[in-house]
């Protein structure tokens, strides 16, 4: 079944916060990443978080690893830390990831796939 492509008349670049969906639009939310990763091979991971980061965040070493500051779109928290986090262990299996990330004033927190909650943040 072809599903209709309903953002056919919307021109290049218009589209940079959707994603179709069989045939739905998803907003995309601007997240901001603060975590440290650490690992039995830190160089490794670490040229995998710069690909995954594309020039959008730095970062930091630190002696259990490093620290990783960013800013990335995506649908969901879940989603974005679940793919940085697979794309590590597929380099190096024994990579730890602790995660916040916050958009629209709340902060989700992740120890490597697992949520550990939400807070919303004041600002």
């Amino acid at each position: 079944m072809d599903l209709p492509n309903i953002f056919a008349d919307i021109g290049d670049g218009a589209l940079d916060d959707f994603t179709s969906v069989a045939g739905e639009a998803l907003i995309q939310k601007r997240f901001k990443l603060s975590a440290r990763v650490s690992s039995d091979n830190p160089s490794a991971v670490r040229a995998v978080v710069e690909e995954f980061l594309a020039g959008n965040g730095s970062i930091k070493t630190i002696a259990e690893g490093f620290e990783v500051e960013a800013e990335l779109t995506g649908e969901s928290a879940r989603d974005l830390n679940r793919t940085l986090l697979s794309r590590m262990r597929k380099v190096e299996r024994r990579t730890r990831l602790r995660a916040e990330w916050t958009a629209d004033g709340v902060t989700e927190r992740f120890f490597d796939y697992v949520p550990k909650g939400k807070k919303k943040t004041h600002t």
